[in-house]
């Protein structure tokens, strides 16, 4: 497998880990900032409405892009400060808030995620290699779903998010990895470049 899609996979997994942790159990969590199920609906409404809209601006946008990588980077940058935010909040209108921001980093990330994990597939390797990220999505949402059920129901919500975030974090730090090298090399110390990029190839 190329090393551009090992990354692309690898970042998948951290956010798919964050995000599935809370997602089967959100309804808990939003009763638990004083929301009800009109509260559930409507935030996952903006969240939809909010990616729906605004990317149809933001493909088009992309298409015109020679670097398609530093938007898939500055979208999980983007997710990374909404689950910052997450643990921030205190009440359903502070957490649609949130979730129009992970609407907007879900449109500026799809459309570019997709074209560059297309980009590097073999031609005739295309389902086989959608099929490795659909699988890949499935299992870490499964494994996501009792993890997070089980951490909010031991340690509480608070604790929930904090990792959240933590595997945020992790999933964005990889997606630097996405860039040039000589971009890299601003960001990392040449010696630790070379210790942690062989991982990928």
């Amino acid at each position: 497998m190329r090393r551009i899609l090992k990354i692309l996979i690898a970042t998948s997994v951290f956010f798919t880990m964050a995000g599935g942790m809370l997602g089967p159990i959100y309804a808990v969590y939003v009763e638990e900032i004083g929301g009800d199920i009109l509260s559930t609906g409507g935030a996952y409404a903006i969240f939809a409405l909010a990616a729906g809209l605004l990317t149809l601006i933001t493909a088009k946008w992309e298409d015109h892009l020679k670097h398609i990588e530093k938007v898939v980077v500055l979208g999980y940058l983007l997710s990374s400060i909404g689950f910052f935010i997450h643990l921030l909040v205190k009440s359903p209108s502070q957490l649609f808030f949130v979730q129009a921001l992970f609407g907007f980093s879900a449109a500026i990330l799809n459309p570019a995620y997709d074209v560059l994990y297309s980009k590097y597939l073999q031609k005739n390797r295309v389902a086989s290699g959608w099929g490795i990220w659909e699988a890949e999505n499935l299992i870490v949402t499964a494994v996501a779903s009792l993890v997070g059920a089980y951490i909010a129901k031991i340690y509480g919500f608070k604790i929930l998010l904090m990792l959240m975030f933590g595997f945020s974090v992790v999933g964005f730090s990889l997606s630097l990895f996405l860039l040039s090298k000589r971009v890299m090399m601003r960001i990392f110390s040449i010696k630790n470049l070379k210790n942690v990029e062989h991982v990928f190839t």
